[in-house]
């Protein structure tokens, strides 16, 4: 690669998974190629499943660069759910194995990086590269959940992947907090507290 190529890498960053009360936090980071742009990026929450099944693998093979890094749950309950997102965002831009001129994040703040980084609001329906950073998180933490599924299917993980639904909590009510479940979070403290 090139000097002046290097001068403008972009990383893009951003997470999945800050919601559910059970998993990894899930963070990607990814330089895209501007000579090979993908079409029909966009926030993964605004793609369908599918969409973003599909738009990963061309994500992966196409960008520059890319890494997808987690916060475990024990991490998550040791240092709160910020922090550790913080923490993940962390791993992914270290393992991307880039330099980029500037780190792009979603949200309102940035973890603590050995480059110049900014936060924006929305980030992921604006910038190409947090939209990509988007997708391959959503879709690393998704699989994650299936894989989880296939191990306690009880809990319905792979439909409602670990967030609050109602037949969530109930699955949890009925057959109690696994090991996997974040136990500083409001819904699963409930459950392992005493009465």
């Amino acid at each position: 690669m090139e000097q002046g190529q290097a001068a403008r890498l972009i990383c893009g960053v951003d997470e999945a998974g800050r919601g559910p009360l059970c998993g990894p936090v899930v963070a990607a980071a990814v330089v895209l190629d501007p000579s090979r742009p993908i079409e029909g990026l966009a926030d993964s929450k605004k793609l369908s499943e599918r969409a973003r099944e599909r738009l990963a693998p061309i994500i992966r093979e196409r960008a520059l660069a890319w890494a997808v890094a987690e916060a475990s749950v024990e991490e998550i309950d040791r240092l709160n759910i910020l922090h550790a997102t913080m923490l993940a965002m962390q791993r992914a831009v270290a393992a991307v194995g880039v330099a980029p001129m500037e780190v792009l994040i979603d949200g309102n703040r940035c973890p603590s990086l050995p480059y110049p980084a900014r936060a924006i609001v929305k980030g992921d329906a604006t910038e190409p590269a947090i939209s990509a950073a988007s997708i391959l998180a959503k879709t690393a933490r998704d699989e994650a959940m299936r894989v989880l599924d296939l191990a306690y299917p009880h809990y319905g993980l792979a439909a409602h992947k670990g967030y609050p639904t109602a037949a969530h909590l109930a699955a949890m009510q009925q057959y109690g907090v696994a090991d996997f479940y974040r136990r500083t979070f409001a819904p699963v403290r409930k459950l392992i507290e005493p009465r």
